[in-house]
Parts: structure tokens; sequence; C-alpha cells
């Protein structure tokens, strides 16, 4: 129970008989000074407990009533709608989000010291000497960009209009000065003895902010990110890593964001957009805290789950994501992610009516990506026997031609995985269609899916079989269609892919050649060669062959455009050549 102000006035603890309370409680005190930082901090933490509880409506209900008189309310409060508008995609809880933040932006900011950091469209930094700032200002500097930095995201998912592209870069930077000044302000204060509970509170906010900052900056490309480092942003990854780490091990609010935030990276961005090299040992201990104290809890089941996916346990994990849709039915949004998961689980264990059956349950039931989500669907099926195909009552033909009039547009621009897959099902909008081949395979690749199955070797032998039946297939073939050479180099791209996770190196650098050697016969999977000559590249890593490893992802880096998930590949490049060649730190 955390008193409020003087104590005269208390609040409950946000279960549904306490409501009323609350309600009184804001009534009679809407006097934002009423509730102070300890107390705030305190009835923050106990939301996030419910909310890692499943208790998604007892957290909201908790923050409500002082979420337009408190930073910290204002911020929680408006945090759990954003997460749920970024999960639903639903344009009215987008609308939601961006107005709760709205709002807690302005309860924020009437905490600030005026001027104190950043002016956002002249961009001019005030510098303050520490001991004019107030504890509650420091707080709120750090309530405020968090804030900000939101807001920005779901800008650049509310409409497509530039307007609200530069508003959204322009919050992200003022957000990011925010942090910097932060950042010095805690290195001023390093050396002070005496250090209130509430000051590990703004220190774990700070790491939070430069930490996922530096982190994320340093993915980008190398053009992309010389451009932002002219414009005041730095992508340190080591300084990144580092004020994460810190962040995550102590005892502040923020410590379960910086932990999530290392998840996501160990997890996701270094498989997808990285060469696959996830570091689960430290996902591993970061969570196992979290698993003890909240066995039940559906976000951390989850991470749970993934990282068994990584590591190869695919039953395992099928076991957990079922513990996970079981752990609550109120956001059925988790469900969705579970749902994605586990039709990869199957996709590696071949086992495709399964697959199917939950690609089926996407389609139906997310709203996140139709067009992936029927692309994949249809990826799936082709991959099903005829008679098993009959069963499910699905036709091919029909889903992969509604795969163009689902895409969508984020911040004006097509989502690239879209793209590819509007492209690839076009092969079917003419009367005669012409077969996708092995589709639900080439899309494992372009998730990076065989630097996951690649740990099962038994798994990987199968999927090998697979492609190498469909090979022998398209060369028997007597009437070879227009796409026989992009089909031939694709096979040969995934069959290469196999034989590396096999060991069986030189017969893996033959296929990978093979692509590279039929680049002008290709018409139009263009992608094949500049993502296979990567591949090459990571080939030669392996072997510490590494100035021909750099020479041969150098020429895809620089010898190729215009071509499907080009900054897909960009992005993988970057992160190969960064783990080739040590390149200069950046402070932040």
């Amino acid at each position: 129970m955390a008193s409020v102000g003087n104590g005269t006035e208390e609040s409950g603890s946000g279960g549904g008989g306490e409501e009323e309370n609350f309600e009184d409680a804001y009534e009679n005190i809407p006097v934002a000074s009423k509730m102070d930082l300890k107390c705030a901090l305190e009835e923050c933490s106990m939301a996030l407990n419910l909310f890692l509880n499943n208790k998604f409506s007892e957290a909201l209900e908790l923050l409500r009533p002082w979420s337009k008189d408190s930073m910290y309310h204002a911020l929680g409060y408006s945090t759990i709608l954003v997460m749920q508008a970024a999960m639903t995609f639903e344009q009215q809880d987008i609308q939601m989000g961006i107005s709760t933040m709205k709002d807690a932006l302005q309860t924020c900011q009437r905490f600030r010291k005026r001027n104190t950091v950043v002016e956002s469209l002249s961009n001019l930094v005030s510098k303050q000497t520490v001991d004019q700032l107030t504890e509650e200002e420091m707080h709120a500097e750090i309530c405020y960009a968090e804030c900000l930095l939101q807001k920005a995201a779901l800008t650049f998912v509310q409409d497509e209009n530039m307007i609200n592209f530069i508003k959204g870069g322009l919050k992200i930077r003022t957000s990011y000065q925010i942090y910097k000044e932060c950042h010095q302000v805690l290195q001023t204060t390093q050396g002070n003895k005496s250090k209130s509970e509430t000051y590990y509170q703004f220190e774990g906010g700070v790491k939070l902010g430069i930490g996922a900052f530096n982190l994320m900056l340093s993915l980008l490309p190398g053009r992309i990110l010389r451009l932002l480092e002219f414009i005041g942003f730095s992508g340190n990854r080591e300084l990144g890593l580092c004020q994460l780490r810190e962040g995550a091990s102590g005892s502040s609010l923020r410590a379960i964001l910086c932990t999530f935030t290392l998840l996501v990276y160990h997890t996701y961005v270094s498989l997808i957009l990285g060469t696959g090299e996830a570091n689960l040992q430290e996902a591993d201990s970061l969570l196992e805290p979290y698993l003890l104290k909240f066995p039940n809890g559906s976000i951390i089941l989850f991470y749970a789950a993934r990282i068994d996916i990584l590591k190869g346990n695919f039953e395992k994990a099928q076991l957990r994501f079922q513990d996970c849709i079981a752990a609550q039915q109120e956001w059925k949004q988790i469900h969705h992610l579970c749902y994605w998961e586990l039709m990869w689980c199957y996709t590696f264990q071949q086992d495709w009516l399964q697959a199917y059956r939950y690609a089926d349950l996407l389609s139906k039931e997310s709203r996140w990506s139709k067009a992936i989500y029927v692309f994949q669907k249809a990826a799936i099926l082709c991959m099903l026997p005829e008679d098993d195909l009959k069963k499910t009552g699905e036709d091919i033909v029909s889903l992969f031609r509604q795969v163009d009039g689902l895409k969508q547009r984020i911040a004006g621009k097509s989502i690239p995985t879209e793209k590819f897959a509007v492209r690839k099902a076009r092969r079917y909008a003419c009367p005669q269609p012409v077969k996708l081949i092995l589709p639900a395979l080439e899309m494992m690749y372009v998730w990076n899916g065989f630097a996951i199955v690649g740990k099962r070797a038994d798994l990987t032998e199968n999927l090998l079989v697979t492609i190498e039946k469909e090979e022998t297939a398209l060369q028997n073939e007597t009437n070879h269609s227009e796409y026989y050479v992009d089909d031939v180099c694709m096979l040969q791209l995934l069959k290469g892919l196999c034989l590396k996770h096999l060991g069986r190196l030189m017969q893996a650098e033959l296929c990978f050649s093979k692509v590279i050697q039929s680049e002008k016969q290709i018409k139009y999977d263009s992608y094949l060669v500049p993502f296979t000559l990567y591949e090459l590249g990571l080939l030669y890593k392996q072997q510490d062959e590494t100035e021909k490893a750099i020479r041969y992802i150098e020429t895809a880096k620089n010898n190729y455009k215009e071509y499907s998930m080009e900054s897909r590949l960009h992005f993988r490049i970057h992160a190969a050549l960064d783990s080739l060649k040590v390149s200069p730190a950046s402070t932040p």
C-alpha cells in the first residue's frame, strides 16, 4: 500500500474491490505533488509485478487514477497501452496509444525544468549545472524521453504522410539528446557518496536509454550510421550492451526493460538482422531470475520458449509455447506471437499439417501482416501431399492471388518481406500459374531459419532430402518455365546452407558457386546472387579464411542494388564485417 503525499490519503493496490478507493483518492487530491516520487515508484513497481503476472487490466487500473498527475503513473499507463497497440495493430488502439502518450508527455512536461535539456525545434542544448536540477526534475527528463520515443514509434505506424515521418524523426532526436544530457548528469554525480533509492531509479532509466539507443544504432549499416553520426547520433555496440547489462543487474524499475531489450537483441535482432550467432548463455542467465519469480508469466514463458527454439530444442519449445498460451486469455496478441513461433517449429520439423494449422490461425486472427500470413499459409500448403491438401479444403492459387491486396505501408514505406511475398506470389496471377518451388523453405531462409534448424543434424538431413528430391524433379521436367534457372539457383542456395550446417563445407561451396556462376541467366530472383555471396563469405569465415570472407561479403555489399530485401542483407553484412574486423568505437 503506497501512501500518498503527506499520508493524509492512501491509494489501494489496484484489485477489483479497491477500484473505488482509487477513484475517491483521485477526486479528492488531483494535485500531482500529493503523489511524491518515492510513492509513485513503489506503486509503479506493484503495477509492473501485476503486468508480469498476466494481470494486465489490474496493472492499468492501478496506474490510471494518477496517470494525469504523476509522471511515473503516466509513463507506465501509456506504455502498456502503446504495447497493446503495437501488438494489435488496430487503428483505434494506435489512436488510443498516441492520445494517452500525448497526455503522458504533458504530465512529464509539468515536472521538467524549463529549457533544461533540449528545445525540440531549435535542437539547442541548454547546459544546466547538476545542482540546478531537483531530483524530481531529473526523473521528469528521463520519463519525458521515454514517452517521446514511444510516441515517435507509434507516429510511424499511424499514417503514411511525410509530415508524420519528419515529426517522428524529430521526436527520436530530441529523446536521444535528453538521454545524452542525463548521461552527463549521471557521470558528474557518480562520485557522490549519498545516493538515494530514487537516484538509482534515475540511473536505471539513463542506462536503458543510452544502452538501447547505442545498441540499436550500432546495427545500422555504415553509410546510414555515418549520416546519423553527422547529426549527433552514435552507435557504439559495446557501450550499449554494457549499459544495458548494468541496468539489467540493478534493482530499478527499468531493470526488467533492460533485460527485455537484451533478450530481444539476443533472440530476434541478432538472428534476423545479424549473422545468426546469438548469445544464448547470456539470454538464459538474464531470464532465469524472472522465471523463478514469475513462473506463469506469459511474456517470461514466451522468451524461455524462444531460447529453446534457438538451442534446437523444438519439442521442449512447443510445450512451453502451449503453457504460454494457457497462462492468460486477456491479451490474445501474445497467443499470436506463440502461433508464429509454433508455425516455424513445425516447419523446421516438416510437420506441414501442424505448421498450416498455426499459419491459418494467424491469417484469421492477427492484423500484424495479413500478406505474410496468407503467403505463409499458401507456401506451407504447397509442401503437403495432394491428399492432405484436399482435406484442408484450401485453394492454393486463390490464396496466393490474395497476397498483393493485403500488403500495407509503415512510415510511408512498403514492408520488405511483404514486397518479397507479393513478388513471389505473382507467379499465380496469370491464367496459367507457374508453381513456386519449396516456398516455405525459401521463406525460412528469409527469416534466417537455417541458422536455427542447423543446430539439429537430423532435421537438417531431412530438409536436404526434400531439397534434393525437388532438385531431381525440376531437372526431369521436359518443359522448363521462364523461372527454371531462378528455381535451380534458389535450390542450390538452400542445399548449400544445409550442407554447411552438416559440416560438408566443400560441397556447400560448390552449391554457392553454381548460383554465382548463373548470375547472368537469373531473370527474376536477383536477390539470390548477393545473398549467396554473403553466405559464401560466412563459409570462408567459418574456415578462418578472413581475407577471402571479407572480399566476398564486400562484393555483395558494393556490387548489387535494387533487389528484394536489400536492406535486410545490408544489416547482415554490417554484422558480419563487424565480426571480421574491428571498427573504431564511438562515444555516447
